[in-house]
């Protein structure tokens, strides 16, 4: 059976914390891939200012020269919130053959008893959950932990260093950075 982790959030934009937790993972749990899953309107944020298209670019660009990553735009193409159960289902139904992984930063582990059908969710896939500081790694719920080297890195923080004016170069891959120079993302409006 194929091993995929599934990495989702709004990536608003991607940044290097995103691409290496993804790295990390892959290899200490020997994934096949990792996808990264934008999501159309994340339930538990508010709706990002950046429009979608522009997120699945910056994405596609930031994953395009490692060969376990892969994006799937699932989300993105449901419209409305993206409740992780409903996007399982869709996966689950599309490749039978593949036993899923997601992964996600303490802090949502701390909100996995307030995630949508999270008692039917933690059936259909496993939990793996890496540390971020300030958050613990607690749950009621099952979780594989896997121990990884933190980065203080965020998509809010480059957003608010962007309208600073402030540099985020080396937070964000080379062909991110472009993108978001190119079309103005984050700056004072």
């Amino acid at each position: 059976m194929k091993k995929v982790g599934l990495l989702g959030g709004t990536f608003d934009p991607p940044h290097l914390g995103h691409l290496f937790i993804a790295q990390e993972v892959q290899y200490r749990l020997g994934l096949d891939e990792v996808w990264f899953l934008p999501a159309h309107e994340a339930p538990h944020k508010k709706k990002s200012r950046t429009d979608a298209v522009l997120r699945l670019e910056m994405v596609q660009a930031a994953i395009e020269d490692n060969p376990y990553f892969r994006m799937e735009p699932i989300e993105v193409d449901r419209l409305g919130k993206s409740y992780t159960f409903d996007t399982m289902e869709l996966l689950q139904e599309m490749h039978p053959d593949t036993a899923f992984h997601f992964i996600i930063g303490a802090d949502l582990v701390e909100t996995l008893h307030t995630w949508h059908r999270i008692d039917e969710l933690v059936g259909m896939l496993t939990f793996v959950g890496v540390g971020r500081p300030g958050y613990e790694l607690k749950t009621a719920y099952p979780v594989t932990y896997v121990d990884i080297p933190e980065l203080e890195i965020s998509s809010s923080m480059i957003r608010e260093r962007v309208g600073q004016g402030a540099p985020v170069h080396y937070l964000v891959s080379g062909a991110v950075f472009d993108i978001i120079k190119e079309q103005k993302l984050y700056a004072e409006r």
